[in-house]
């Protein structure tokens, strides 16, 4: 099962507002294990960077005049994620986003369909506590020492260690392959090798031995009427 852990910068909050996005990280899982492969697009807004922004993932327009446009990008972008489930925190931010990018070259958006929301499942998963990237980082005991600003990678990264701790997937690969390695694939008994069930009833032996265990008793309860 191929996964691509994603996340997104942009200018601002509004993907309908004029808002347009300026990096896109992604972190690719198989089966839930990291495969190595991560992919990065800064991406030229084609418009500026307010400050609030630049205070939040350190990208300014002069840095992103320099990288292309998103409809130079798209093709490479969907390519590579095809039709792999999306993996993303707070995903209506930034589906809301891809989409609205998308639509402005013709393209069909991004189905809710094939996302899984972490934000989503941190907060089934812990109801009542914090379920921010910080947060989960903090309760798996992920280092996120290197966030001092946001970054589209960075987070996807952060995100895909959190998303596996949520899932158990990391801990059951690990216990399964430790114990496949150490039993051992030509150890496991067939249904003709196993030992018959062990009888349950007690014999005449330990009927006599409870017996005389109820003599040395006063008025043992298991013998009233």
């Amino acid at each position: 099962m191929r996964e691509i852990v994603l996340d997104t910068e942009t200018t601002g909050l509004s993907a309908h507002g004029g808002d347009r996005i300026v990096e896109i990280g992604c972190v690719e899982l198989n089966n839930h294990v990291p495969t190595g492969v991560r992919r990065q697009w800064y991406i030229n807004p084609e418009r500026d960077v307010p400050e609030e922004a630049v205070r939040v993932h350190g990208l300014t327009q002069a840095f992103l005049s320099k990288h292309p446009v998103f409809a130079e990008i798209a093709d490479d972008f969907l390519t590579f994620v095809d039709d792999a489930c999306l993996v993303i925190h707070n995903a209506s931010f930034d589906v809301g986003f891809l989409s609205a990018e998308l639509g402005r070259l013709g393209l069909p958006g991004i189905s809710g369909a094939r996302v899984v929301d972490t934000l989503a499942l941190a907060r089934r998963s812990f109801p009542g506590s914090q379920a921010s990237l910080d947060a989960m980082c903090r309760r798996f005991g992920i280092d996120n020492s290197g966030r001092s600003l946001h970054g589209a990678l960075l987070d996807a990264q952060l995100l895909a260690e959190c998303y596996l701790e949520l899932r158990g997937g990391r801990q059951t690969g690990l216990r399964f392959e430790n114990a496949a390695a150490a039993i051992g694939p030509t150890t496991w008994r067939s249904a003709a090798d196993r030992r018959p069930p062990r009888p349950h009833r007690p014999t005449a032996d330990e009927l006599d031995a409870h017996a005389g265990l109820l003599d040395g008793l006063s008025d043992p309860i298991w013998r009233r009427a």
